[in-house]
């Protein structure tokens, strides 16, 4: 019996435009194609499927995009926490505006990294 794919998605292949149907067909790879040929699946039942899978792809590169920009605003902040030290042996004793913006890149650090949780909590 052929998995049968979210009502959610059933219901969006049916306001799908010929066009976009067609795009979406376009897109199918691997034994999905080959189920709708041979008529294990109807045309709907495969297009909500696709629809399906993009959008848990599309989910997990969002997840590992976030994560690699999370790897990216560590390594800024270790970077600029490097440069502070080394800008108060050279005698700087005022705050540097070096500081201000590491402060601001902590702080939008941390903003970014708490909505990405809330999102994939939801």
């Amino acid at each position: 019996m052929p998995k049968l794919s979210n009502p959610v998605y059933a219901e969006k292949v049916k306001k799908l435009s010929k066009a976009e149907t067609e795009r979406l067909l376009s897109r199918m790879s691997g034994k999905l194609p080959h189920r709708l040929e041979k008529d294990k699946l109807s045309k709907e039942e495969a297009l909500a499927l696709q629809m399906e899978l993009e959008d848990e792809q599309l989910q997990e590169w969002r997840n590992r995009m976030a994560e690699l920009n999370q790897k990216i605003e560590k390594q800024k902040l270790k970077e600029a926490e490097k440069a502070m030290p080394e800008a108060k042996v050279a005698g700087k004793s005022k705050p540097s505006s070096k500081s201000k913006a590491v402060e601001k890149t902590v702080k939008a650090a941390k903003v970014k990294k708490t909505a990405a949780k809330q999102k994939n909590a939801k």
